[in-house]
Parts: C-alpha cells; sequence; structure tokens
C-alpha cells in the first residue's frame, strides 16, 4: 500500500532530526553542514531544506523536540502525589533518555553553556512556567511534611545534574568503566543509587 504524503513526511522529518541530533553533538552547531545531515539522514540535501529552510531552524527543532521528550518524563509529577513514586519515576526517565538519547543531552548543555545563543527566547518561553509547575508539586510536599525541608529548584537541578551527567559524561563513565558502556546491571545499580541518594537527602526511603 502507497504511504500517504503525511507518512512519507513525519518519516522524513524524523530521519532529520535523528541525523542532526548526532552531528550536532559530535561538530556542535558550527561545524554540522546541512549537506553531512542529509547524507547521514540518507536524504537529498534539497528534502532538508524543503522541511527545514535553514539550519538555525533545524537545530531549534532539535532542541525542542527534546525539550518535549523531557516534559513527557516529568508528568509523572502530574499523574502522581507520592512523592516517592514520582522523584523514583522521573528519576528513572532521565536516565534512560541519558542513556539512550545522549547526542541530545549534549546539544541541550552546549547551547546553555553558551548562554543558549539560539534558543534563548523559546528556551525562556518553554522552561520557565514548565520549571515553576514542578517546583510547586515539590513545595506542597514540603509544607504538608511529606519530605524535609528544600528549595524545590535546588531539588530539581540536583536531579537534572545527576541523571544528565550520564550522557553528557559518557565518555569519562566509559573511560573508567574499563573502557566499555555500563552494561545493563550496572546501569540499573546507577539508577538506584542516584534515586537512593536523592529521596534519603529529603527524608524518604528509596
Amino acid at each position: 500500500m502507497a504511504r500517504t504524503q503525511d507518512e512519507i513526511r513525519q518519516t522524513n522529518v524524523k530521519k532529520i532530526l535523528q541525523a542532526a541530533e548526532q552531528l550536532f553533538a559530535e561538530k556542535g552547531y558550527a561545524g554540522a553542514s546541512m549537506g553531512e545531515i542529509a547524507q547521514l539522514a540518507d536524504l537529498p540535501k534539497s528534502n532538508v531544506h524543503y522541511y527545514f529552510s535553514t539550519k538555525k531552524a533545524l537545530y531549534q527543532e532539535v532542541l525542542l523536540a527534546l525539550l518535549e521528550i523531557w516534559k513527557q518524563d516529568a508528568l509523572c509529577f502530574e499523574l502522581y502525589d507520592d512523592p516517592r513514586v514520582v522523584l523514583s519515576t522521573y528519576i528513572r526517565a532521565k536516565m534512560t533518555h541519558s542513556r539512550y538519547r545522549a547526542h541530545g543531552s549534549k546539544i541541550w548543555a552546549a547551547e546553555v553553556m553558551q548562554g543558549a545563543p539560539i534558543l534563548k527566547e523559546r528556551l525562556r518561553d518553554n522552561l520557565y512556567e514548565w520549571a515553576k509547575l514542578k517546583e510547586s508539586k515539590i513545595r506542597e510536599w514540603v509544607e504538608s511534611g511529606q519530605i524535609n525541608p528544600v528549595e524545590p529548584s535546588y531539588l530539581l537541578y540536583m536531579i537534572w545534574a545527576s541523571t544528565q551527567h550520564y550522557a553528557d559524561f559518557d565518555y569519562q563513565i566509559y573511560l573508567l568503566n574499563d573502557d566499555k558502556p555500563l552494561d545493563d546491571l550496572q546501569f540499573e545499580k546507577a539508577v538506584q543509587s542516584v534515586t537512593s541518594v536523592i529521596l534519603r537527602g529529603i527524608g524518604l526511603t528509596a
């Protein structure tokens, strides 16, 4: 059965975003070219320009797509009330994406470390209110005595730093793990360790 135009578009855009995510992580925004992205995506360069008129537009879309994934990871803040369940679920989701989407996390880190020169305004609109809602939930737990007193924003920063370390510094982990990536058992222990340390720090058991 012939694919519809919408199906073709979805497939091509997905291939382009995956290729762009890899190359922007490996070469940076300035170093990656639309031609290289097209080659890695196995598409004509004209196709890439058809869906994304400029490299800047493509780069922004890669980052905003990553932010949407992270927002999905945080849906547990809306689905559950128990802080142990919410934070355990959130940490595992973040760790899993650090393991399988390390390129995206590295692009995000590079952009933010430079003061978000390309994504600044869209980042402010997309990130600020979202983070404040998560902070509000954490503040409710503190006020109801469910967790030890903690500044909500600092708890979020700690979770982000701990989980995204496994993406942003994956080579360092590889090096210190006898030149090989963490296997499934090691990764599970890492998830449990990060979860345990953070939960115990706010008065919960893992």
